[in-house]
Order: C-alpha cells, then sequence, then structure tokens
C-alpha cells in the first residue's frame, strides 16, 4: 500500500511538474510576441516594426548564446563522469538562423533588399552575428569545441555594438553589455548543463556545489553592469511611462523570484537538503529573463524620451 501511495505521489508530481512547464512555457510565448507591444501601449513612444517576430528572433539568440557558452563552461564545473548530450551543435546554428532571420525582417521592414540590409549597420552587425555562429556551429562538428569559444566572443562584442547604437559613450554600454551578456549566459546556461548532468549521474550534488560557486560571482557581474546600464539608459522620470521602464520592472521583480530561488538551492546544499528543486525552478524562471530581455531590446531608447521636451523648444 505504502509503495502504492508513494508511486502515485511521484505520478502526481510529475503531472504538475510538466502542467507547470507547459503553463510556463505560454508565459513565455505569450510575453515574447505580445509583450513589446502591450509595455508600449498609452506610452505615445514610436512604433517599433514588427515587434513580436523580432523579439521571438532576439529571444532565440541569447538562448543560442545561453546554451552554447553554458555548455562551454558547464562541461568544466560538472568535472569528471556521465556527460549529457551535447547540444552546442543546435544551438549554434539555430542563433545563426535567428541572426540571418532578423537581417531578412530588417530588410523587409525598411524596403531594402538583403544587398543593401547588409551595408546598414544592424545589418552588418547582425551578419557577423550570423557567420561567427556559423563558425561555432563549425568548430563543434569537427570535433573542436573548445574553439567555438572565439567565435561566441564575436556574437557578444557584435550584440553588444547593435543594443548600444547611441551617441553618448557607447563605447561604455557596450562593454557593460558584453559582460552583462557572459554573465547572464553563463548564469542560464551552465545551470541548464549542470542539471542535466546532474540528473544523469543519479542526482549527484558535487557539480550543484561547484556552479554555486560561480553563480556567486556572476550574480555580482550581473548587478554591477545591470545597474551601471540603466543608470545610463534610465531617466528617472520616465521609468513607468516608457515601455523600457516598464518592462525593466518586470525584469527586476523576475530576477528577485530567481534570487530567492537560488537561495533556497545554497541553502539545501548547505543544509544536505533539496537543492534540486529549486535549481529548476530557477532555471524556469531564468528562461522567462530571458524572454523579457529580448523585449527590453526591441522597445525604443527610453533616454530621447526624456529629451524630447528639451528638443521641442
Amino acid at each position: 500500500m505504502t509503495t502504492r501511495s508513494n508511486g502515485a505521489v511521484r505520478a502526481t508530481g510529475r503531472r504538475r511538474t510538466r502542467n507547470a512547464r507547459a503553463a510556463g512555457a505560454l508565459a513565455g510565448a505569450v510575453v515574447t510576441v505580445f509583450g513589446a507591444s502591450l509595455a508600449a501601449r498609452g506610452t505615445g513612444e514610436l512604433h517599433v516594426p514588427a515587434p513580436g517576430t523580432t523579439t521571438v528572433l532576439r529571444a532565440a539568440v541569447f538562448a543560442a548564446l545561453a546554451v552554447h557558452l553554458g555548455e562551454l563552461a558547464g562541461a568544466r564545473i560538472a568535472g569528471p563522469g556521465r556527460a549529457p548530450r551535447p547540444w552546442a551543435l543546435w544551438a549554434a546554428l539555430g542563433g545563426a538562423a535567428a541572426s540571418a532571420g532578423q537581417i531578412v525582417l530588417l530588410a523587409g521592414v525598411s524596403g531594402l533588399d538583403i544587398t543593401a540590409a547588409y551595408g546598414t549597420r544592424d545589418g552588418g552587425l547582425l551578419l557577423a552575428m550570423a557567420n561567427a555562429f556559423a563558425l561555432a556551429a563549425g568548430c563543434v562538428a569537427l570535433g573542436r569545441p573548445g574553439w567555438a569559444a572565439g567565435p561566441l566572443a564575436l556574437v557578444v562584442g557584435a550584440e553588444a555594438l547593435r543594443a548600444h547604437p547611441e551617441p553618448y559613450t557607447p563605447e561604455l554600454g557596450a562593454a557593460l553589455t558584453v559582460v552583462h551578456l557572459t554573465a547572464a549566459s553563463l548564469w542560464a546556461g551552465g545551470l541548464l548543463y549542470v542539471l542535466r548532468a546532474t540528473r544523469l549521474r543519479g542526482g549527484g550534488r558535487e557539480a550543484l556545489a561547484r556552479y554555486a560557486r560561480l553563480a556567486g560571482w556572476l550574480y555580482v557581474a550581473l548587478a554591477v553592469t545591470g545597474t551601471c546600464s540603466t543608470l545610463r539608459r534610465l531617466p528617472a522620470d520616465v521609468v513607468l511611462t516608457t515601455a523600457y521602464g516598464r518592462v525593466l520592472i518586470a525584469k527586476l521583480a523576475l530576477l528577485a523570484v530567481v534570487s530567492a530561488l537560488a537561495v533556497a538551492a545554497r541553502r539545501g546544499l548547505r543544509r544536505g537538503g533539496d537543492a534540486v528543486t529549486p535549481a529548476r525552478a530557477e532555471l524556469a524562471v531564468l528562461a522567462g529573463v530571458v524572454a523579457v530581455s529580448a523585449v527590453l531590446t526591441v522597445v525604443p531608447d527610453p533616454h530621447w524620451v526624456s529629451l524630447r521636451p528639451a528638443l521641442l523648444r
């Protein structure tokens, strides 16, 4: 009787987990497709062409970068033992396709042909990202997965330049984004790989403990660079009246949940309790952070909204 009861409890837990994942995936899809439009409602900001499609492609790039960088770092963090099946090749190919898709979208919304789109600043950077992802995929296919770190660094650099086209201290903005994007990719992607390795090895805690030590430093890097970027880009008087400010508030709320789950996982590691369950929940919420971050790169730059009254005088 006890065995049957335990089996029923486990089955119920698995169903709840599947339902939670399905609900989370649906919520993430809604945020990715409609987030930019909903955030900009009533702000009076300029309309962004094809915001849903752009956000989906941006999210795909971020996810590909996280999976690939996380696998490179996670293989070292997990240490010797059974390794999960590599996803790096498919991640790199997906990142290349998403970058190329943005070039096609750019050509479509701007009325340019593909060749002319390459000649624009955004088009050239997106082309560099697509080629770098393709080169990273080639490194994996040739059996040299570690070599992919170089092309992935080019992806991060190109994305940092693309995300900060403003004329005021763009070098500082790009440098902050390089650190922020790298740390975020290692945090989410590294946790994904370590959890896969932990499950494959029957629940060992060593890999998760090593990851937790690295995650502490990544959190500090994210907090510092995120704060600095926000102070540069978001004037205090437009926090609630711009799409950027609204999306940023949503991102900060999700990061607060992630932080609480990370603390719960660390506490479980220290006390010998369950650390895997909160770590899995942390990863699920991090997926939402990736979606919201993609929305944040699509909505208009709020700096110009704060300057608009002065410019109209």
